[in-house]
């Protein structure tokens, strides 16, 4: 008995059925530049009719587009699985794609990794554009893009922004709307609970509640530190029990912190509400407290929807200007406030 493979189509054979030039098929598989619109279905139809699949490598050798596209989060893999905004930001992205070819590249920062790392990486060719999550000062980012030749999009604003697209939330607005809250509620020694300070969402956010004290009279003297996480959270709620135990009002830079403030705050016998206010920003997983968190929405589908589109308007070759896009944030109604 004889056995026979199946051997898969190749460009000529295309080219054959298509009743075409080897050349002008590769054209038309590539792009379909100087290509007749008669020839570039004849070459479509023939792919349909064969199940030709085009091979990559040697495309991207013609084309010189890999036809993938990476997100950077520069952050630990344990931090994707954990943080509803960084897991937001990955299932936005690749929603965003859908209808495309294009393949999404995930680049996570690895402990130790020296800086600058993934910078180089993304210059090197592999990928033909990027979105940048949850950046930080010292990742090397900005310049090498500000430099290079790769369209990129940051989710976030960079901190020299010369030059680079982003799209963001307006940070401060979204923390004097929480802090105002507080005050309005009549609370009178408000607390933040801050962000990681090399990243500028956590020192807009910060800047907003001070801002707001400011006017309203009051003091901006009872920080601590976090670091978006529950842990962070609730290690600076602790910190600000210890040093200041009149306080009344907390002004979380995350839900995530919120959540573990509002746990501390539980065990210390301190009633949320009535005893000690707290405000998040995020609204993300915000029902999932007790009692919900009061909330300010950073409306991250739509922020992520909005850059995945823009750096597609660039790979497209539109002529895309480097103006922000910049949500409205607002308050979310919740029990905690």
């Amino acid at each position: 008995m004889v056995v026979t493979k199946n051997i898969a189509p190749t460009l000529d054979d295309v080219a054959r059925a298509a009743g075409v030039s080897r050349s002008t098929a590769s054209r038309a598989i590539n792009g379909g530049e100087r290509v007749s619109p008669e020839a570039q279905q004849a070459v479509d139809a023939a792919i349909a009719r064969l199940g030709y699949a085009p091979n990559r490598a040697a495309r991207s050798l013609v084309t010189r587009r890999t036809d993938s596209i990476a997100l950077v989060v520069p952050e630990p893999d344990a931090r994707i699985l954990t943080d509803p905004f960084l897991a937001g930001v990955v299932r936005g992205v690749s929603e965003g794609l859908g209808g495309t070819d294009l393949q999404l590249v995930l680049l996570l920062a690895r402990p130790g990794e020296r800086p600058g790392h993934i910078a180089r990486y993304l210059n090197s060719g592999h990928v033909d554009g990027v979105i940048i999550a949850s950046h930080h000062k010292d990742d090397a980012l900005e310049p090498e893009l500000r430099s290079g030749s790769l369209p990129g999009v940051f989710v976030g604003r960079p901190f020299d922004a010369t030059g680079l697209h982003y799209v963001d939330v307006d940070n401060r607005a979204g923390a004097r709307v929480a802090t105002q809250r507080l005050v309005d509620r009549g609370c009178r020694t408000i607390a933040s609970i801050t962000g990681p300070q090399d990243m500028t969402a956590a020192l807009d956010r910060f800047d907003g509640w001070r801002t707001t004290l400011s006017r309203a009279g009051l003091a901006s003297d009872v920080v601590a530190n976090g670091d978006f996480t529950v842990e962070g959270g609730a290690a600076a709620m602790e910190q600000i029990l210890a040093e200041r135990p009149d306080v009344d009002g907390v002004f979380a830079a995350s839900d995530l912190m919120a959540s573990g403030a509002l746990q501390v705050l539980q065990a210390h016998g301190r009633r949320v509400p009535d005893d000690v206010a707290i405000v998040g920003f995020d609204a993300l997983g915000a029902e999932r407290t007790t009692p919900r968190l009061t909330t300010v929405l950073q409306p991250v589908v739509e922020m992520v929807a909005a850059a995945t589109s823009s750096l597609l308007d660039m790979l497209a070759g539109a002529d895309a200007h480097p103006e922000p896009r910049i949500f409205v944030p607002r308050l979310v109604e919740g029990g905690s406030a």
